[in-house]
C-alpha cells in the first residue's frame, strides 16, 4: 500500500515537474516573442500619411484587396489582415502576365483600398514598381515594405502611405497590418536620410484605435498563469458539458487569448475554430437590441420614460399600454418569463417546403404558415398579463417588444439596422441574424439536435423557438457570432463607445446603460451585471463589481470587467446534442473567469 502511495506521489511529481517545465518554457517563448515584437515597433516608420488614412477608418466602406508582389510572408500578413476586416488575397507571382501584371491589376477593379506587401528582391523589379505606380492613380493605396531603408528612394515619387521596416520575417509580417489597422501605435520616425524624399526626422504618429494581437505578456499577464483555462475547458468537454467550446481574453485593448477547445458534436471530428460561428442565444438582447436602444436614445428618437403604446399602436388598447421602455429594459414590467409558442404549433400550420402560404423557413425542411408571428404570437404577447410590475422578472417578451419599438421608430429591420449602424462599421465580419445565408454550414456550431419540435440537428437556424418561429430574427435570440467580433464589440462598449477612429455613443451612454439602474435588481438597462449578492459568486468569485454582460441560453457568456479592463468571451454548443446543465453545475464559466481575473491581478503586484 505504501508502495502504491509512493509511486502516485513520484508519478504526481513527475507531471508537475513537466507541467512546470512546460508552462516556464510557454512563457520564455513569450517573452522572447514580445521582445522580437519591439523590436520591430522600435524600427517601423510611417510615412506619406499626410491624409491621415492609416489607421484605417470606415471599414463598412471600404473593399480591401492585399497583394503579395513576392513577398515571403504574404498568408502571415494576411491572417492577420483578416482579424480586422474582410481581405481579399492576392499574389503576382500566380499571374502569367508577369511582364506587365495587367491582369491583376484587372482583377482588382472591383477594390477601392489595396495593402501591396513588397520586400527588397520586389523593389529592385521595375515591374513591380510600374504596378503600383499605375494602381495608385486611381486607388487607395498602402505600402507595407519589408527591406533596407535605401530602397525608399524607388518610392520617392509615390504619394501613398508607405510603411516602413526594415525586419523581413514573419514577426513583422504579423506586425505591420496591426499597424494599418490600428491595432498598434505608429510612433517612430527615420533615424536617417535614405533619399530626397525620405529624410531623417520624418514619420508620422497614430493611435491605437482597434485590438491588437498579441501573447500575455504584452498586457502584463504570466502565460502561466493561465494554463488552468486549458483544464477546466477540457474538464467540460470530459463531462460532456459541452462537446467544444472556445475562450478569448482581451486585457487592455489586446487579444492575448483565444482558443479553441473539443469538437463541433460529440460525434465528429470538426474541431472547434477561434472563428468558428456559435448561436449567441441571450446575448443577443446586449449586442444587437440595447446597442439599438441606446443609438435611438442618443438621437431622441426614444425617450425610456416614454410608455410603449407611444410607440406601438397596437399595444394601446392592451395590458402593455403604459409601462414606461426603462421598466421593459430593466425587465420589471411585469411580462411573463416566456411563451411556448412552439407548443401551440399545429399540423397544418408548417409544412416541409416553401410556398406563398408557408414563407418562413424555421429550420431545414421546416416552414412556418404566413402570419405565425403577426396573427397568432405578437397579440398572444401583447395580450399577456401583467403580473408582477416593479418587480424584476427576467421577461423575452421584454425584447420582442423592444425589437417592434426599434423597428418602428427607426423604419428598418432589425436586422439590418445593427448591420448597417455597427457591425460593418466596426469590422465584424461574422456577427448577424440568418448566417446560413452567408456562411457555409461547416463555419457554424450546430445546436440542439431537436427530436420534438423540428425534428432535425439545428446549424445555422437559432435554437430558440420562439425566436425561429419570428423567422430568425428576434430581439432577445437569433444573433451569430465568432469570438473575435464579440471581442470587437465588448471593447468598443470598453473604450465608452469609441472603436477604430469611429465615435458610435457618448461615453456617458455607455456608463448610464451598463451601470446598476434598478432598485429592485443588479441589473443595468438592458445588460446583466455583476451580482452584490456574495453568496451567488455571480459571475464569478473574483468579477468585480463594475462587472457587466450577460449570458446565453445555448452556453455562452460575455464580461467586460473595466476594473480590470477585462474583455472575457466564452463560448460554447451546452445544449448539443440536447439541453444539459451540467456547464452550470460545474461553473465551468465562471471557474475559467477567475482563472483570467487571478493572472490579471498577479501582473499587478
Amino acid at each position: 500500500m505504501k508502495r502504491n502511495n509512493f509511486l502516485v506521489l513520484a508519478t504526481a511529481s513527475i507531471l508537475t515537474a513537466m507541467c512546470l517545465v512546460a508552462c516556464a518554457q510557454e512563457h520564455g517563448q513569450n517573452e522572447k516573442k514580445l521582445s522580437i515584437s519591439n523590436s520591430i515597433a522600435k524600427n517601423t516608420v510611417l510615412l506619406n500619411n499626410e491624409s491621415e488614412f492609416i489607421p484605417i477608418k470606415g471599414l463598412d466602406k471600404k473593399n480591401i484587396a492585399s497583394v503579395s508582389l513576392g513577398f515571403n510572408y504574404s498568408s502571415v500578413f494576411d491572417s492577420i489582415a483578416n482579424k480586422y476586416a474582410k481581405i481579399a488575397s492576392f499574389s503576382a507571382n500566380s499571374y502569367k502576365d508577369s511582364t506587365n501584371l495587367n491582369s491583376l491589376q484587372d482583377d482588382l477593379k472591383y477594390f477601392n483600398t489595396i495593402i501591396i506587401s513588397i520586400d527588397d528582391e520586389g523593389n529592385n523589379d521595375a515591374k513591380y514598381l510600374n504596378f503600383i505606380k499605375s494602381i495608385s492613380k486611381n486607388k487607395n493605396v498602402i505600402v507595407a515594405y519589408f527591406g533596407k531603408g535605401a530602397g525608399l528612394n524607388a518610392f520617392d515619387d509615390l504619394k501613398s502611405p508607405i510603411l516602413f521596416t526594415p525586419q523581413n520575417n514573419n514577426d513583422a509580417a504579423m506586425m505591420m497590418p496591426q499597424y494599418i489597422f490600428g491595432g498598434v501605435a505608429s510612433i517612430n520616425k527615420l533615424s536617417a536620410g535614405y533619399s530626397e524624399k525620405y529624410t531623417e526626422g520624418l514619420g508620422f504618429k497614430t493611435e491605437v484605435t482597434r485590438l491588437k494581437f498579441t501573447v500575455p505578456e504584452d498586457a502584463g499577464v504570466n502565460s502561466n498563469s493561465l494554463e488552468d483555462i486549458d483544464k477546466i475547458a477540457r474538464e467540460a468537454i470530459n463531462q460532456k458539458a459541452t462537446p467544444g467550446l472556445v475562450v478569448l481574453v482581451a486585457k487592455d485593448g489586446k487579444v492575448i487569448f483565444n482558443k479553441g477547445y473539443g469538437t463541433h458534436t460529440y460525434d465528429t471530428s470538426a474541431p472547434d475554430r477561434v472563428n468558428d460561428i456559435f448561436d449567441l442565444a441571450s446575448i443577443t438582447k446586449i449586442t444587437a437590441t440595447t446597442p439599438a436602444v441606446m443609438r435611438l436614445y442618443e438621437e431622441n428618437k426614444l425617450k425610456l420614460d416614454t410608455n410603449i403604446g407611444a410607440y406601438i399602436a397596437k399595444a394601446r388598447t392592451t395590458p402593455m399600454n403604459n409601462i414606461q421602455i426603462r421598466e421593459v429594459m430593466l425587465h420589471q414590467a411585469g411580462f411573463i418569463p416566456y411563451i411556448p409558442f412552439h407548443d401551440y404549433v399545429k399540423t397544418g400550420d408548417y409544412s416541409r417546403d416553401s410556398s406563398a402560404n408557408f414563407p418562413t423557413k424555421v429550420a431545414d425542411n421546416y416552414y412556418i404558415k404566413k402570419g405565425f408571428f403577426s396573427d397568432f404570437m405578437w397579440p398572444k404577447m401583447l395580450n399577456s398579463p401583467i403580473k408582477t410590475r416593479g418587480k424584476y422578472v427576467y421577461s423575452d417578451i421584454s425584447m420582442y417588444v423592444m425589437k417592434d419599438i426599434v423597428e418602428h421608430i427607426s423604419g428598418e429591420p432589425l436586422n439590418k439596422y445593427v448591420l448597417g449602424n455597427f457591425y460593418s462599421p466596426l469590422g465584424m465580419q461574422t456577427a448577424g441574424y440568418l448566417p446560413r445565408n452567408r456562411f457555409p454550414a461547416d463555419k457554424i456550431i450546430p445546436t440542439e439536435d431537436d427530436k420534438v419540435f423540428r425534428k432535425t440537428l439545428l446549424v445555422g437556424y437559432v435554437h430558440d423557438q420562439g425566436a425561429a418561429l419570428s423567422g430568425g430574427v428576434a430581439g432577445h435570440a437569433g444573433l451569430f457570432a465568432s469570438s473575435t467580433d464579440l471581442a470587437i464589440y465588448c471593447q468598443m462598449l470598453l473604450n465608452k463607445g469609441s472603436y477604430g477612429g469611429e465615435q458610435y455613443f457618448k461615453p456617458q451612454t455607455v456608463e448610464m446603460f451598463t451601470a446598476k439602474q434598478s432598485d429592485v435588481s443588479r441589473r443595468g438597462l438592458g445588460f446583466d451585471r455583476w451580482d452584490p449578492d456574495a453568496a451567488k459568486h455571480y459571475p464569478s468569485e473574483l468579477a468585480s463589481p463594475q462587472t457587466y454582460g450577460h449570458t446565453g441560453y445555448t452556453g455562452t457568456a460575455v464580461w467586460v470587467d473595466p476594473s480590470r479592463g477585462l474583455v472575457y468571451i466564452f463560448l460554447s454548443n451546452r445544449v448539443n446534442p440536447n439541453v444539459s446543465n451540467k456547464l452550470s453545475t460545474l461553473k465551468i464559466r465562471g471557474r475559467i473567469q477567475d482563472v483570467i481575473n487571478r493572472a490579471i491581478d498577479e501582473g499587478k503586484k
